[in-house]
């Protein structure tokens, strides 16, 4: 993916399962940290609309506050009905105690 990196949130605010929604060149992103690293993906569940910020950090999985479907939170994919589509995933890096998102 080539694109323009983006500041999204301080570093030391996105802890282990916990999610952070933010709106990032108009777009709703859900930040998230597994194993140290930060992640990104867009903040719409593809099954039910619902923002994947609402929901709930599952290991690597973010399930689905409406119908409680997962979604992988390192690459989008789909773990559990009922979603069956990915989720676009964004790269994302920590640099200079912030955590930045690379968008198209």
């Amino acid at each position: 993916m080539s694109g323009e990196w983006h500041d999204a949130c301080a570093a030391d605010a996105l802890e282990e399962e916990t999610i952070i929604g933010v709106m990032i060149a108009g777009r709703p992103v859900a930040l998230f940290r597994v194993g140290g690293a930060p992640y990104a993906l867009h903040d719409l569940c593809p099954h039910g609309q619902a923002r994947l910020s609402d929901g709930f950090v599952d290991g690597d999985c973010v399930e689905c506050p409406l119908h409680q479907g997962l979604v992988d939170i390192r690459n989008g994919r789909p773990r559990g009905a009922p979603v069956s589509t990915p989720t676009e995933s964004y790269p994302a890096r920590e640099r200079n105690g912030r955590i930045e998102v690379q968008l198209p």
